[in-house]
C-alpha cells in the first residue's frame, strides 16, 4: 500500500526545474514541467553513484518529458524513468499527486512499479 507524503505547495515548485525531498530515508527527485505536470523520480544517478537528478536539465525528447543527470548528461524519460542513452538503466519512478495545492509523492509498494 502507498503512503502519500507532502512536498511543498505546487505554487513554490519552479518550473522547468527540479527539487530534492527525503522521504521515509529516500531521496526523490520531483519536477514540474513546462506543462504543468508533475513527476518524481529516484534522485540517485546511476552513472555517477551521486545524488544529483535533481539538479538535471529539464527538456523533451519529442513528445517525452525528460530530465539530463548534471554530472555525466544521461537523459532520463521523466514518465517512465528509463535511461534514454542505455536500455538497461532505469530510475525509480514515483506517482505524484496535488491535492489541495500541496504536491505530493507516494512512496511504498505501488510506487516500485513504473
Amino acid at each position: 500500500m502507498s503512503q502519500w507524503a507532502s512536498i511543498c505547495p505546487a505554487a513554490r515548485l519552479p518550473v522547468e526545474r527540479g527539487v530534492a525531498a527525503l522521504l521515509d530515508g529516500e531521496q526523490v527527485a520531483v519536477f514540474r514541467t513546462a506543462d504543468n505536470r508533475f513527476h518524481a523520480v529516484s534522485n540517485f544517478d546511476p552513472f555517477s553513484g551521486a545524488m544529483v537528478i535533481s539538479r538535471g536539465i529539464v527538456g523533451s525528447r519529442g513528445d517525452r518529458p525528460t530530465v539530463a543527470s548534471p554530472i555525466y548528461k544521461q537523459v532520463f524519460d521523466l514518465e517512465t524513468g528509463q535511461c534514454l542513452d542505455d536500455s538497461a538503466v532505469r530510475l525509480e519512478v514515483h506517482p505524484v499527486r496535488v491535492l489541495d495545492g500541496m504536491v505530493q509523492v507516494a512512496l511504498g509498494a505501488q510506487a516500485l512499479s513504473a
